[in-house]
């Protein structure tokens, strides 16, 4: 959703839609940058499994978001990474080597997902990428020679460089420099011309091809970069949580980031990010409120699906534009006061999904 009406092309691409946003951004900069020095160590952990999940975001809200393809399998893209990067770590490949490294073999999964599903959508595409979530899941656990199975794999701290090892701390800075280089390739892929056949193939697959649109190619594409990106997540991630198991990439963490875009935001990168503040911050809260919860209530071990699913329903009933969207409808209270109206978002909705870039 934008409202912002642009005169000229150039406003359309920029990157950041005015001065006053840039500002903002590179404030937020800044406190990210100083937050290990102010926090204590456990909540920089967390910012650093936001940015893990952020990045997992990215990837997930490019394939469902902006090209419209759903996939309830893209654990299966993060344990590819994850365990791609620990075993080059272990064998003594520097990040600037294994991170490509993890990136390219989550990418060929994706591409192998993403052919024979080229066919298939809503429903039956759903189906298949979870199959294939299975299918790797299986493969962790009896691949004991490689992946040590059941038992799991430990995690050899980051290689930097050769002979250089980063400490938990060093890695919150890799894990921010990380989502900043990829919110800004993904930035910059939308308004290309790749990018806007993706936000085509998702608004119509038949106008889209019908002006030239290749869907095989684009859809294909879509998965790869979109696995690739989540490849990257799954190498921070392994780093961050120093040892990986089959249980860790299960169907429900596939539910889980699906849930994260939806109640981030639907087609926007602010929304992924958005979505893994709220992930990894909703546990924190519930602990938090235990205290205060009859003990009948906050000891209960499914307080947390409980939650997601309730926060789930009311998001897809009461705000389906997600935190983002509620974000954009009270700025735009604000700036329009006291000239708003109500039915203003109503008619939003008649503009085209085209228009909802940001």
């Amino acid at each position: 959703m934008r409202f912002h009406f642009h005169t000229r092309y150039e406003q359309d691409l920029r990157i950041f839609r005015d001065r006053t946003a840039a500002g903002w951004y590179a404030a937020l900069l800044v406190a990210l940058l100083l937050a290990p020095w102010i926090v204590s160590d456990y909540y920089r952990t967390q910012l650093a499994f936001i940015f893990v999940m952020s990045i997992v975001g990215f990837g997930l809200m490019l394939l469902a978001g902006f090209t419209g393809q759903i996939s309830m399998g893209h654990a299966a893209f993060l344990a590819i990474g994850a365990y791609t990067e620990a075993l080059l770590q272990a064998a003594g490949w520097p990040a600037p080597v294994s991170f490509p490294a993890a990136v390219l073999a989550a990418a060929a999964a994706g591409v192998i997902v993403g052919l024979p599903a080229l066919r298939l959508s809503g429903i039956y595409l759903a189906i298949a990428t979870l199959s294939f979530g299975f299918i790797v899941e299986e493969v962790l656990a009896r691949w004991e020679a490689v992946t040590g199975g059941n038992s799991g794999l430990t995690v050899s701290s980051l290689v930097l460089l050769p002979g250089v090892r980063v400490n938990q701390f060093g890695l919150y800075f890799v894990g921010l420099a990380c989502v900043i280089a990829v919110g800004f390739a993904l930035r910059n892929l939308l308004r290309s011309p790749t990018g806007r056949a993706f936000v085509a193939v998702r608004d119509s697959e038949i106008s889209a091809q019908s002006m030239g649109v290749n869907l095989a190619r684009t859809k294909t594409l879509s998965f790869a970069i979109s696995a690739g990106i989540t490849g990257l997540g799954g190498a921070l991630y392994a780093h961050q949580i120093q040892f990986l198991s089959p249980e860790q990439f299960t169907l429900l963490v596939s539910i889980e980031f699906l849930m994260m875009i939806v109640i981030g935001g639907m087609g926007s990168l602010h929304g992924a990010v958005l979505g893994a503040v709220f992930v990894i911050g909703l546990p924190q809260v519930i602990a938090m409120a235990k205290d205060w919860l009859p003990a009948g209530i906050g000891s209960q071990p499914g307080l947390k699906p409980a939650l997601f699913g309730a926060l789930m329903i009311t998001f897809l009933l009461v705000e389906p534009l997600g935190l983002y969207g509620r974000w954009v409808k009270t700025r735009t209270w604000f700036s329009l006061f006291p000239l708003y109206r109500r039915d203003t978002f109503r008619r939003q909705k008649a503009y085209m999904k085209s228009e909802r870039f940001r």
